[in-house]
């Protein structure tokens, strides 16, 4: 029976996914059809303009009272024309979801020494990310964006290990799981020119907001940021944010931003509807950014939060609530080099952020990071982008980070497959080049980095697992002292 229910299932989930795709089709044959008759219209357009020119100038030579009879009726035809080239540019401008697509295949050569002196590695871990981007513009004030993800390592994939790791919410189209479609982002955006009566101009957005690939990892990415800083949260997350610019002079603004990370909630019909008494077990983030100034080459960053009921792992594989976390960053990004000392320096940009975090372990359970005090730890990041010496449009750049012993990042969605060198509790290298090979749409990259660890636990959760123990103190085949990933990439944007 449970075999009949489970075939079931997969041939209705298979009968949806078709519906799904063949309505996809069907818009985009819509739209295709919707260009090719603007573009023969367009055709008769400038027809009619040639046929205009060439009797005009008969006319006045010849004063042919038929052809500018010919030319009223011709008038009169363009006229239509024109009225419905209008109505289906209006059409297909306005009513219907807008799509674009984020391809991208990689390999990733990946090597890893371990505490004991043994060595693990993927010579060519190949896989294939794609990216689908809609958004719908109601007017001025609000739109709707969404991204659907499929990342998938080739052929099947070995699953080694505790997965509970990897599996995790916050990382879902980040990791090269399987071949199924994910939702990435979704959310609506609010925009207004003021705030009640104050010149304040504002946005409230809510959804499957898009929190990675912020400041400043998107240089190396080739991606606008995202709103956090990238050196201290970097993960999916549902929530909202608000944002208020307070001064368009030196471009000050403050966002507020909230989000879930974890419901403590079973199945709808599960018998009762939480796992715990209450639900106070929710994972929740409240955060602060605050941009002092920003002229468009001198900005000022700055980020807050705080993030409680975090997790660990037990020693028996389960999930247990541990505590808090609250973290500070503060950076500096200078977009071009000088006062135009040159064209080369003028498209150089430079950053500098600096972090910290600071653990608040719950009274109860076995504390956070191996301990039950607060626990403070710094890291540092450095980062400089310059043009490419072969194209105009490519660029190349060198970043440096190093974490403190309790050092304490939430970055697990990092694109690096190695892990999050953000994270890393030591000294993190990184040199990458991007060049387009087709202007705008079709790129490659190059890119190298190295972690060398000297504390364990950096890529953990925040229970026992993410104790910080010195690296050259340990003889443990399972924990890392050194890693690369040097990964190679064609992408496609269109």
């Amino acid at each position: 029976m449970y075999k009949k229910i489970l075939l079931s299932s997969i041939i209705l989930c298979g009968l949806n996914i078709k519906n799904l795709c063949a309505s996809v089709y069907d818009e985009l044959q819509a739209v295709k059809a919707n260009m090719h008759s603007m573009e023969i219209k367009i055709d008769a357009l400038e027809k009619r303009n040639q046929y205009l020119e060439t009797n005009s100038q008969s006319s006045e030579n010849d004063n042919d009272i038929s052809k500018s009879s010919d030319n009223s009726e011709l008038e009169e035809r363009v006229t239509e024309l024109e009225e419905d080239l209008a109505d289906l540019s209006e059409k297909s401008s306005g009513d219907n979801l807008k799509f674009s697509v984020d391809f991208r295949t990689s390999v990733d050569n990946l090597n890893y020494k371990m505490s004991d002196g043994s060595k693990k590695s993927n010579d060519a871990f190949l896989s294939n990310r794609l990216w689908l981007n809609m958004g719908y513009k109601a007017n001025d004030n609000v739109s709707f964006h969404a991204q659907i993800a499929y990342n998938k390592a080739f052929g099947a994939r070995t699953i080694q290990g505790n997965s509970n790791f990897e599996s995790f919410d916050w990382i879902s189209n980040e990791n090269a799981y399987d071949d199924i479609l994910r939702v990435r982002t979704a959310y609506f955006f609010y925009r207004n020119d003021t705030f009640f009566d104050l010149d304040i101009p504002w946005t409230f957005s809510i959804g499957r907001r898009p929190s990675t690939g912020g400041h400043f990892i998107n240089f190396r990415e080739d991606d606008q940021a995202a709103s956090p800083s990238a050196h201290s949260v970097n993960v999916e997350f549902d929530g909202m944010s608000s944002k208020f610019t307070l001064s368009k002079e030196y471009g000050t603004y403050l966002k507020f931003c909230a989000g879930r990370g974890f419901s403590n909630a079973s199945a709808k019909f599960n018998s009762t509807p939480f796992t715990t008494e209450d639900n106070s077990s929710n994972i929740d983030l409240f955060g602060l950014i605050f941009v002092p100034y920003n002229d468009g080459q001198y900005q000022i960053f700055s980020q807050v939060y705080y993030a409680n009921n975090l997790v660990g792992m037990t020693s028996n594989g389960t999930l247990e609530r541990v505590g808090g976390l609250s973290s500070a960053t503060l950076a500096i990004l200078i977009s071009g080099i000088g006062d135009e000392w040159s064209d080369y320096l003028d498209d150089t940009t430079f950053f500098a952020s600096f972090a910290a975090s600071m653990t608040n372990p719950s009274s109860v359970g076995n504390g956070m990071l191996g301990s039950k005090d607060d626990k403070f730890g710094v890291s540092a990041w450095y980062g400089l982008n310059m043009p490419s010496l072969l194209s105009d449009d490519g660029s190349w750049g060198v970043e440096y980070n190093s974490g403190s012993k309790f050092w304490r990042s939430i970055t697990y969605a990092e694109d690096t497959n190695i892990g999050s060198k953000i994270a890393a509790r030591g000294d993190a290298y990184e040199l990458y080049f991007t060049e387009y090979l087709v202007e705008e749409s079709l790129s490659m990259q190059l890119r190298a980095t190295y972690i060398d660890y000297a504390y364990s636990g950096s890529n953990s959760f925040f229970g026992q697992y993410g104790t910080p123990n010195k690296i050259d103190e340990l003889n443990d085949k399972n924990v890392v002292d050194t890693a690369s990933d040097i990964r190679v990439y064609l992408r496609y944007k269109y």
